[in-house]
């Protein structure tokens, strides 16, 4: 079906729960204004990202009251954001929330924690376990948290298990310079997310927040890219931005019909060949 989603390109306050989630609450209801059906924010949101040792103060169970008002807000549009979430067991999860009619739907859990150059977070979070998509009203979604989509396999698993949108929060600073004087993250995200759409002919809505933490800019540019690779809206650089797109259905069936690939993989032989691959590096 067509709706529209409202990318919150946004600027959280390091560690400061209670003030970002009056930020969120601002942003959402700005959605509902404007008609969206669903609004999604960046990787962490609710915290901020270089937290380091404000991890284990910052998590939120399930049940928190922040995580309730959430559920509130999502009974007039479906939410899906970033947060530290803190298990039963007191492990700390790079986490995202997607929130539909009062209930958490959906949860995802960042599996690939990058540990090089600026970032640390094998040392603050636990490992997520997996990659599912899951039904919303809006057709079936997957999530994934910014250096998830890196790896190939992770937004591969979710078109092969039905996702035909694929959401992606995160937190992406601005690092290198490229050849004609734009910042080098952004065009490789740029790349990473027309390519993935293409090739998996799914929607990718991506969502990147912006600011400054301990002297690293975010870059923003938060977009929507159709099943065929195009740019359909893009968010501003380097600033707070509000963008809408409208999401057609009628692009993805035609991109569908036009360029099969999805139709046409071979979940069979990927899955022999990892296996034979599998054995041979435990022999």
């Amino acid at each position: 079906m067509d709706f529209t989603v409202a990318l919150a390109q946004v600027k959280p306050k390091l560690g400061c729960v209670a003030d970002n989630l009056g930020m969120i609450e601002a942003a959402v209801e700005r959605g509902i204004n404007e008609k969206a059906g669903l609004v999604l924010f960046p990787e962490l949101a609710l915290t901020g990202y270089f937290l380091r040792d404000l991890v284990p103060e910052v998590a939120l169970s399930l049940d928190a009251p922040e995580i309730t008002r959430l559920k509130e807000l999502s009974r007039h549009i479906d939410i899906a954001i970033g947060m530290v979430e803190a298990s039963p067991d007191y492990l700390f999860y790079n986490s995202a929330l997607y929130l539909s009619a009062g209930d958490i739907r959906h949860v995802h859990r960042k599996v690939y924690l990058p540990t090089y150059g600026l970032f640390d977070e094998q040392r603050y979070f636990a490992h997520g376990e997996r990659f599912r998509a899951f039904d919303t009203r809006f057709g079936r979604m997957g999530m994934l948290i910014c250096e998830d989509m890196w790896h190939l396999s992770a937004p591969y698993i979710l078109a092969m298990d039905g996702a035909a949108t694929i959401l992606c929060l995160s937190s992406s600073p601005g690092r290198g310079v490229t050849e004609d004087e734009n910042l080098g993250s952004t065009s490789a995200w740029q790349r990473l997310t027309s390519t993935t759409a293409m090739f998996l002919n799914c929607r990718i809505l991506y969502c990147n927040r912006v600011g400054y933490e301990d002297g690293v800019n975010f870059w923003g540019g938060s977009e929507y890219v159709e099943p065929s690779g195009k740019v359909n809206v893009r968010g501003k650089l380097l600033d707070e931005d509000f963008v809408l797109a409208g999401v057609e259905e009628g692009a993805l069936r035609r991109e569908r019909i036009f360029s099969p690939m999805l139709r046409d993989e071979s979940l069979f032989i990927t899955m022999k060949e990892l296996r034979r691959i599998e054995k041979e590096r435990d022999c």
